[in-house]
């Protein structure tokens, strides 16, 4: 395979791969990180399936494994390993036929004047994940699942200088009135312009509330402010709680219809989120303008 970072200017569609952590919890493992460590075989079969189902990009399972967020989990000792297993187990999986993404996201936690933790410890935290992800053979790190425009921003600066790697940057948003903001206030505006010049590679979207077809509207958005490349992984639908469960009922069909609305918006990076499974990469797979 090319290096990633010439696939991604080659306007080429890419499919990333869809949700880890449900399809680890449904197969008998732990939707953390932690299943690196406990259930390797069940986290390299749900790689495997989604490089069979059609994916160029496979995300590690080390979403949450930042020191910050470990510390606060009870797991700050076992940094190094879970995320070098992590990067390990993909690639294992998936051999050299995809690429493989070291997953980055959030501290969990809030920044001064808000919080206690300083950009100082932000960007250490990130350049430290991106820095062991990069040390053991990832071919690009992805930040994603983000409500904050600043955080992202200082992780991307991070990754960036630490791995050498290109970054990708994804913010989570909900519908305002006809337009989208994070959980933070930010606007697809200052998400682009921001983190374009924290030197992100390519910015788009995952997870927040909205469906594949509002994303398309989101990424259309993105567009219109800048020719940056764009990265869409929408959820399967909207999240609806019943009985205490959070469920996500697009069926692949619509999901993939609504991701092919993404890449007529402008994105040329397109995976799934919370409800996918390997089936609904499958269906992106399957539409004619991706394949």
């Amino acid at each position: 395979m090319i290096p990633f970072a010439e696939a991604l200017k080659s306007g080429k569609i890419l499919i990333l791969d869809g949700a880890t952590g449900t399809q680890l919890a449904a197969r008998g493992g732990k939707m953390s990180t932690i299943s690196n460590l406990e259930f390797p075989e069940i986290v390299k079969a749900v790689h495997t399936d989604y490089k069979a189902a059609g994916a160029s990009i496979i995300l590690t399972n080390t979403l949450t494994a930042n020191r910050i967020a470990l510390e606060h989990a009870g797991l700050a000792d076992r940094l190094e390993e879970i995320n070098a297993i992590g990067a390990r187990l993909c690639r294992e999986a998936v051999g050299e036929d995809c690429y493989v993404a070291g997953d980055m996201c959030s501290t969990g936690q809030f920044m001064e004047p808000l919080g206690d933790y300083t950009e100082q410890q932000f960007y250490d935290n990130a350049a430290e994940q991106a820095r062991i992800l990069a040390d053991n053979g990832v071919d690009l790190i992805i930040i994603e699942t983000m409500t904050d425009v600043r955080e992202t921003a200082i992780a991307v600066r991070a990754a960036k200088q630490a791995s050498g790697l290109p970054v990708i940057a994804s913010i989570s948003f909900d519908p305002v009135g006809d337009s989208f903001r994070t959980m933070m206030g930010d606007t697809s505006e200052k998400a682009v312009r921001e983190l374009t010049e924290a030197g992100a590679d390519a910015i788009g979207s995952n997870c927040g509330t909205i469906d594949p077809f509002e994303m398309s509207r989101l990424i259309a958005e993105m567009r219109a402010c800048s020719d940056v490349i764009l990265c869409a992984q929408p959820n399967a639908g909207k999240p609806e709680l019943s009985a205490g469960e959070v469920s996500f009922r697009l069926s692949p069909e619509e999901f993939a219809e609504g991701v092919r609305k993404c890449i007529e918006a402008g994105a040329t990076l397109v995976g799934g989120c919370c409800g996918t499974t390997p089936s609904h990469i499958r269906a992106i797979a399957k539409e004619s303008s991706v394949a």
